[in-house]
């Protein structure tokens, strides 16, 4: 979709005014949007010329509908509202527009409702969203916001909806590392929802951006949930699932963001927990599995953003030659041995085998024990090379 010029004049009220008509995601509205523009579409609502019924898809019980709510629509009331409280309005064309939303075709936003001093479109174009359950687990809990963290620390925008659980953690991990985070609402971003994160709302409008497709005063609805989330998705360069049960919002989010091509990731918990199945059924998909922001970074990142590679700890053991090893892998748990018994275990001969020894013994796997050889007693250089017999 070309985005169109920048939103001017009559276009702002008209789409202001149709935030208070249409319910977020409206396709149908969408279209109608793209085909009359919003000036023409807000006249047709309000006027009884015939013009309104003749719009694809319009019938009379949904123009009663609109019109019930354009009598009420007061565009100029809920811009200086916006204004009182240090918001704006933004409309597609804008320059602060996120051009990524235009990827949601009709159902993309009549214009977004903005608190907050940092650019939007700037914003989301580093952005990742980390959502999960509202109640989640201890575990959950921590992992959001040490992703939230670790993700602020290298410079990209946390994004999720200021609920409960994984997603004030994964804002709080972003504000307590002093980075960026945004909080998409289902409501009026004039509203604190839910209103026991009223003061970190408050925080990120101070710090960061809280956005909504909902006017001034809109309140919440279930289903108003779910379609924030297609925002969400939309906005961001990938979207990371924390916890999330099989029924989950969250999953709804990440499914937005596969439709729309954006990366989708999924952090893994016990197979035990039902807060993680529905995490484990998206990894099982198309979902990326990641355990920190390194991980996300690098799969969401520029080339050469790479998380660190990740292995065990080298032993001292690890870094001898196939030869050595297996000369060290000769001598018995307990006891000693002549060399050329060694050997013959070893499979080598015996002035190999007895050269090696020497050498073992200088690095302190093993020690001499009259005519015979044995591994060193206590703590020893060879680590693990009997533990779990292997």
């Amino acid at each position: 979709m070309n985005s169109p010029p920048a939103c001017a004049g009559r276009e702002r009220p008209a789409r202001a005014a149709l935030t208070r008509i249409f319910e977020p995601g409206d396709e149908r509205a969408g279209r109608w949007l793209r085909e009359v523009g919003p000036v023409e579409l807000m006249r047709r609502l309000t006027v009884a010329d015939g013009s309104a019924e003749k719009l694809k898809g319009m019938t009379a019980t949904r123009l009663s509908g609109y019109r019930l709510r354009a009598s009420t629509a007061d565009p100029e009331r809920d811009l200086a509202a916006m204004d009182a409280v240090g918001g704006r309005f933004v409309c597609p064309g804008d320059p602060e527009w996120p051009s990524q939303l235009d990827d949601l075709a009709d159902a993309r936003p009549i214009g977004l409702w903005v608190r907050g001093r940092p650019d939007l479109r700037l914003w989301a174009l580093r952005s990742v969203a980390v959502v999960g359950a509202r109640a989640c687990t201890p575990y959950g809990a921590h992992m959001a916001a040490s992703i939230g963290a670790g993700l602020a620390e290298r410079g990209w925008v946390v994004v999720s909806g200021a609920a409960f659980g994984v997603d004030g953690a994964a804002h709080r991990g972003a504000l307590a590392a002093g980075g960026a985070t945004m909080a998409v609402l289902a409501c009026g971003v004039d509203v604190a929802y839910p209103r026991g994160h009223a003061e970190l709302i408050g925080r990120m409008v101070e710090q960061g951006l809280v956005i909504g497709e909902l006017p001034p005063s809109g309140h919440p609805t279930r289903s108003r949930f779910i379609l924030r989330n297609r925002v969400i998705a939309a906005l961001t360069r990938g979207t990371v699932v924390v916890e999330a049960q099989y029924r989950s919002g969250s999953l709804v989010t990440a499914r937005s963001a596969q439709r729309l091509g954006r990366y989708t990731m999924g952090v893994p918990g016990p197979a035990t927990s039902g807060l993680s199945a529905g995490v484990h059924e998206l990894l099982r998909g198309e979902g990326v599995l990641v355990t920190d922001a390194s991980e996300i970074a690098e799969l969401v990142g520029e080339i050469g953003d790479l998380a660190p590679a990740r292995r065990g700890p080298v032993l001292p053991r690890d870094l001898l030659d196939a030869v050595s090893a297996r000369v060290l892998d000769a001598l018995p748990r307990r006891g000693a041995m002549e060399g050329r018994d060694v050997a013959r275990t070893a499979g080598t001969s015996t002035d190999e085998a007895l050269g090696r020894l020497y050498e073992l013994h200088s690095l302190g796997f093993v020690e001499r024990e009259g005519d015979g050889w044995q591994l060193t007693v206590g703590p020893t250089r060879n680590g693990d090379a009997r533990r779990g017999g292997t």
